[in-house]
């Protein structure tokens, strides 16, 4: 093969990148939990040959097997979304003591601005709680580099390697040069060592030795590496400290200015910061989130300036670099109107909170899709905190409400989610002896993130077949004796499961299960539509928030939306919907 061809260019995401860096880098075991913005890396991994990629049930399922497969020598990737982090932080932090065999990498996809997220957390703060060394790309080549080089820095250094990526890094696409992947023999071996394995507190003790030893190599390393480097400007009064994504923001709206580009994040290379800082007058530190950074600086005495208490939430964008600067708000308003998230025209989610809601349920919500029953018109969900709490959520209801109330608390969760983190909390149930319904809202996938599969779907990330796992059977094996499992465009079943639910004292589990209509592939052979002359304009159809329906008075319904699903024609009261073939 001529260099040519062997370094050819193209079109990658930043998602696309890390698989692809990480296939160069000769990964063996790529492991993940979709969430956005990190959901397109495993996929773009499992197209390679010779990966063996998994999803797993939740985060800290897939580092604890990328853990297995590097202690045995192989390279690893671990791909979540910031949140993911927190579920996946308890071996994270015992990894950091134990160091790896063959290289770790973990991709935390951090979502600046909350654009699918419930909360916009820092994870910067992660690489310096675990004591790890941490990488942050500006763009998909960086991307791909990065992640080839923190294989290289984990086997170096005997630790697990952090790259942190933003929504803007994962989503956009900028060129990138590729390679061929790195010939790597190995012949992949566990050998036996309990004292770096085997975290008990004396071997524990020791380990915290070396990584306090290690992370002063880090340091100087941090010094060295042309990752993190100076880029001077024409003007030397001003100098720009920064990392990630904001790099291509400063260099856009300051174009003459000095930056000092941190790829290589943490630990710092304090020495090459106080250099910078002494040879410019006017020394500014922009980051997203929390000002890590500019603590760490301004505590080593150096005199720079940050971000407003203001700019410390959401994402930063070109106009509010400049504004951080230059004291000029400049953010553009958007002229085109916003649109808010809604369930597509025929969600198989939808009844339950029609029903939900017209009997006045107590509803602890969860993640994915249905949590978007929050919003007007629907209006049913109460609580949302994490992948899986609203079934933990529903027992603390249960232990202090009076039974009225008591008996009206559902906790809704989708398949997905409760593979993820859901069945210890229907367990703890079932324990506890506790009561109210918990509705698994089973549309087949993982919808929310875009479409991946799951323990119940019955097919792997790599396209093979392998066992369904029915949620109904895990909740009959732990103790739960009413379960009942009907097609959600059922709306009186649905209402009469709800009932009887409401007259046990005991757990009870409803399985509302059908293929999401995204995935559904059958052909639709019924669309509804409005008779004009029955319609009496009150308005019950648009209580659904089916985008399929107008506004219009009489509603109009598109016919290239709806897939016939029936819930509007249950709604109308006066018979003026109906669902006809096509």
């Amino acid at each position: 093969m001529t260099e040519q061809s062997s370094r050819q260019k193209v079109f990658l995401s930043g998602n696309e990148a890390v698989a692809r860096g990480a296939y160069e880098a000769g990964v063996a075991v790529g492991t993940a939990y979709p969430g956005t913005p990190s959901s397109e890396i495993s996929p773009a991994l499992a197209m390679y040959p010779g990966v063996n990629v998994e999803w797993s049930v939740n985060e800290k399922v897939a580092l604890e097997v990328a853990c297995g497969a590097c202690f045995c020598g192989a390279r690893t990737l671990v791909a979540m979304k910031h949140v993911g982090v927190n579920v996946a932080s308890d071996p994270l932090l015992t990894l950091s003591l134990i160091g790896v065999r063959g290289g770790l990498v973990l991709i935390s996809a951090d979502d600046p601005g909350m654009h699918s997220s419930q909360n916009e957390q820092d994870n910067r703060i992660y690489a310096r709680f675990a004591k790890i060394p941490m990488l942050e790309p500006s763009d998909s080549q960086e991307s791909k580099d990065f992640t080839k080089l923190a294989f290289t820095l984990s086997e170096q250094f005997d630790t697990p390697v952090m790259v942190r990526m933003t929504t803007r890094v994962c989503h956009a696409k900028t060129i990138v040069e590729i390679e061929e992947p790195e010939k790597i023999e190995r012949e992949y071996s566990f050998e036996k060592d309990t004292q770096k394995f085997v975290m008990i507190p004396a071997y524990a003790r020791k380990r915290h030795v070396i990584v306090e030893a290690r992370l002063k190599k880090l340091e100087n390393f941090s010094e060295d590496t042309t990752l993190n480097r100076i880029e001077q400007g024409a003007d030397n009064s001003l100098g720009i400290i920064c990392s990630g994504i904001v790099y291509q923001y400063v260099k856009e709206m300051f174009p003459s200015a000095s930056v000092l580009k941190l790829g290589f994040s943490y630990p710092l290379c304090k020495n090459k910061i106080r250099s910078f800082c002494q040879s410019h007058k006017e020394v500014y530190v922009i980051e997203e989130l929390e000002p890590l950074l500019y603590n760490d600086i301004k505590a080593m005495g150096l005199n720079v300036k940050g971000k407003t208490d203001k700019l410390v939430t959401g994402e930063l964008t070109p106009n509010r670099v400049r504004e951080i600067i230059t004291g000029e708000s400049s953010d553009i308003v958007p002229s085109a109107p916003g649109r808010p998230p809604v369930m597509c025209a025929g969600c198989i989610h939808r009844g339950a909170f029609v029903t939900l809601k017209k009997l006045k349920m107590i509803v602890t919500g969860d993640i994915g899709c249905y949590t978007l029953g929050t919003l007007p018109p629907l209006s049913a969900l109460d609580t949302c905190v994490c992948m899986g709490a609203s079934i933990g959520a529903m027992l603390g209801m249960t232990k202090v409400l009076s039974k009225e109330q008591r008996n009206k608390v559902v906790a809704v969760i989708g398949d997905s989610t409760f593979f993820h983190s859901g069945i210890t909390g229907l367990i703890d149930v079932v324990y506890n002896k506790g009561a109210g319904t918990v509705m698994i809202l089973d549309n087949r996938t993982t919808a929310m993130t875009g479409q991946q599969d799951h323990p119940g779907t019955g097919m792997t990330i790599m396209s093979e077949p392998t066992e369904s796992i029915l949620p109904e059977k895990i909740a009959e094996a732990v103790g739960v004796k009413m379960i009942k499992v009907i097609d959600p465009y059922d709306i009186p079943a649905i209402e009469d499961a709800l009932r009887e639910s409401m007259n046990t004292d005991e757990v009870s589990l409803i399985v509302l299960r059908r293929v999401c209509v995204l995935k559904d592939k059958t052909v639709k052979r019924l669309v509804a539509q409005v008779e004009p002359s029955l319609c009496v304009q009150c308005k019950q159809c648009l209580t659904i928030g089916c985008p399929a329906i107008s506004s219009d008075m009489p509603p109009k319904i598109d016919m290239h939306l709806c897939n016939g699903c029936g819930l509007c024609v249950h709604v109308c009261k006066v018979g003026a919907i109906t669902c006809k073939e096509r």
